[in-house]
């Protein structure tokens, strides 16, 4: 069963296409790569799955409803997480504060009550969210570090606090926009291995843009590469990657020994 698909989404800035005529599926607990070279609207077409633009034309489904006219924060609340290019954290926080943080979309608690809890049935609320928070923060490998700000966090473990926080909306769906960019081979490493386990303890389904070819070798089912805003090849990872189209395009003759 697929859990979204995309038929024939299309976004147009002015006159200029960023996106034309994109379909494809993603299955339940599938790891898909979205790959394609600088300004193939790789990030453009993250942005029309989670809402945060409205696409131009086509649709949009989410485990077979029609989400294409709905706004980002009924698409979270329906189980569609995203982590950017670039972290989104309350530096001065903790990690758990910053997770806390990001369920009171789900907790129906307001932001003062998320961090200053003064009444008995906020104590309460929070002490929920807390323990919420500390479970997420387990899945990603970071339960030690909970009461460390977030700025003190290295680059790979800030990454990883961004994907906990989207997990708060309790995710179906994740998204992630190249997450392994500026880690070292030990983060890119522990990056797999956090998003293998989401998908095979959590049944969370991922859709990942990146630039590290290798790595989407090894941990995507499938491949879908756009070019100037089209898709020009989808399959497995190892027949994707040896299309000559997608050489050409993309990855450059003899530049990666696959």
């Amino acid at each position: 069963m697929n859990i979204l698909e995309l038929k024939n989404i299309g976004k147009t800035f002015g006159g200029l296409s960023a996106v034309y005529d994109l379909s494809f599926s993603v299955g339940d607990h599938e790891i898909l790569g979205l790959i394609g070279p600088n300004g193939a609207g790789k990030s453009t077409t993250l942005d029309m799955i989670d809402g945060s633009l409205r696409v131009s034309g086509g649709r949009v489904l989410f485990s077979g409803e029609d989400i294409t006219h709905r706004p980002a924060y009924q698409r979270a609340k329906r189980g569609i997480g995203r982590v950017f290019q670039r972290d989104v954290l309350f530096q001065s926080f903790s990690v758990a504060e910053n997770v806390m943080l990001g369920l009171h979309l789900q907790a129906r608690l307001g932001l003062r009550e998320a961090i200053l809890p003064f009444s008995r049935n906020a104590r309460r609320k929070t002490a929920a969210l807390r323990e919420k928070a500390f479970a997420l923060l387990k899945q990603v490998s970071l339960e030690t570090k909970a009461d460390q700000l977030a700025a003190n966090l290295p680059h790979g473990s800030q990454r990883a606090l961004s994907i906990a926080i989207a997990l708060g909306v309790d995710s179906m769906l994740l998204l992630l926009d190249e997450p392994l960019t500026g880690m070292t081979a030990e983060e890119t490493g522990a990056m797999l291995d956090i998003i293998y386990a989401l998908r095979e303890q959590r049944g969370i389904t991922v859709i990942v843009v990146e630039h590290n070819i290798r790595a989407v070798m090894e941990i995507c089912d499938r491949v879908v590469v756009l070019d100037y805003g089209r898709k020009i090849a989808e399959g497995g990872p190892k027949d994707v990657i040896q299309d000559p189209i997608v050489v050409e395009a993309y990855l450059g003759a003899d530049q990666y020994d696959v």
